[in-house]
């Protein structure tokens, strides 16, 4: 049963130097076709509305630049198709500085009960450098507004390995960060993405990133940083007070089914996984018609659902459970992967109990190389 739902608005005021998402620069008409486009293909998967969710997820892009009217026009399109009383998280992605009051008490009105908030640097000049147009100040009015209006569940992004940004300077974001005391934060490095303004100037040796002995020590800093003040890492790049880590990621990394809906939004349903055309006008055409705006469909079999359980599980520090493992495939973790799991742990990159496998500190650092040594050549025979 899918019990998740994500639902992507790609609307920005400004486009950040480094994002790749499928956005575009906010328009009040390009906007109401979207959301008309939207509900159509919501209406085309749940049949029967006030559907039972445990959590919706709406993020992009950047929701909150939707102006009052059309903000409202989406919480009321997901309150007629889902029970929100059923909802037990339900989070709006926010850039400071574009949540206004107003917003927030409109948020709220609807059952919103978290908010995840694109920080990502505590440094006035950094900020600039990477294209956004909030400020420092502009995350202390919007916590401080959030809280006032009863949304205390807040979580902060944050990015280290950016141009020009030092071990002190992550070092200094981290405390500002943590001196909001909240109950979850979330932070990634840098990635130089294809069709980025950030990629542009990299490929003219124009932009350079700390070299990399430097964004590890950055790593290793926030993650000690963090569990100093009672946050503890429950995924590579999360980090929560217990009870506050996030349910709707939890369903990914839990390789669980979840909606997608959007311009460019993932879902995940048996056997399948679905993804959505991103160009706004194929979007919006094709949704409208059809109210299946599908780009292609991508086959799930066994194979890969075991891959994806490696790939996804060893991200939380919990990592996988042999008996969750063998429940789900019928066949048991070790006898598929003993080779590999002995290398592994000569490596030193994952460690074994008799409950299951988890990723070590050092072998988060080569998390890539981790999930490679799990990847088959052809699917298991079961037990």
């Amino acid at each position: 049963m899918t019990s998740a739902v994500y639902i992507h608005i790609p609307f920005c005021e400004k486009i950040c130097h480094y994002c790749d998402f499928t956005k575009f620069f906010y328009d009040e008409k390009m906007a109401d076709d979207y959301l008309i486009a939207l509900e159509k293909e919501i209406a085309t998967y749940i049949i029967e509305p006030q559907q039972p969710m445990r959590t919706i997820f709406v993020g992009g892009g950047t929701p909150t630049s939707l102006n009052m009217r059309q903000l409202k026009k989406l919480l009321s399109i997901i309150d007629f198709y889902f029970d929100i009383s059923q909802v037990e998280e339900f989070t709006f992605e926010a850039n400071p500085g574009d949540i206004s009051e107003d917003k927030i008490k409109l948020l709220n009105s609807f059952g919103v009960n978290r908010i995840s908030m694109g920080a990502q640097v505590f440094d006035d000049d950094l900020l600039e450098h990477l294209g956004r147009l909030h400020r420092i100040k502009d995350v202390y009015r919007n916590v401080n507004d959030l809280k006032k209006n009863g949304i205390s569940n807040i979580s902060i992004d944050l990015m280290y390995g950016l141009p020009n940004q030092t071990l002190a300077g992550f070092e200094q974001t981290i405390n500002e960060a943590l001196s909001f005391d909240l109950p979850h934060y979330s932070s990634y490095s840098l990635q130089i993405e294809p069709k980025t303004i950030f990629y542009q100037r990299y490929n003219k040796g124009k932009l350079h990133k700390p070299p990399e002995e430097v964004e590890a020590a950055m790593y290793e800093l926030l993650i000690e940083k963090m569990e100093q003040k009672g946050k503890l890492q429950y995924e590579i790049s999360n980090f929560a007070k217990l009870g506050f880590e996030s349910k709707h990621n939890l369903t990914y990394w839990d390789n669980d089914y979840y909606y997608g809906f959007g311009a460019g939004a993932h879902g995940y349903l048996p056997n399948q996984r679905i993804i959505n055309l991103r160009p706004f006008p194929a979007y919006v055409k094709q949704a409208s018609e059809t109210g299946r705006p599908v780009l292609h469909t991508e086959p799930i079999g066994r194979k890969e659902q075991i891959e994806e359980e490696l790939f996804l599980g060893l991200r939380k520090r919990s990592g996988v459970k042999f008996n969750t493992f063998e429940e789900k495939f019928n066949v048991s973790l070790t006898s598929i992967y003993q080779q590999e799991l002995a290398q592994l742990r000569q490596k030193k990159w994952i460690e074994q109990d008799q409950y299951g496998i988890r990723l070590t500190k050092q072998g988060q650092l080569f998390g890539n190389e981790v999930f490679a040594a799990f990847l088959l050549e052809q699917e298991p025979s079961l037990t």
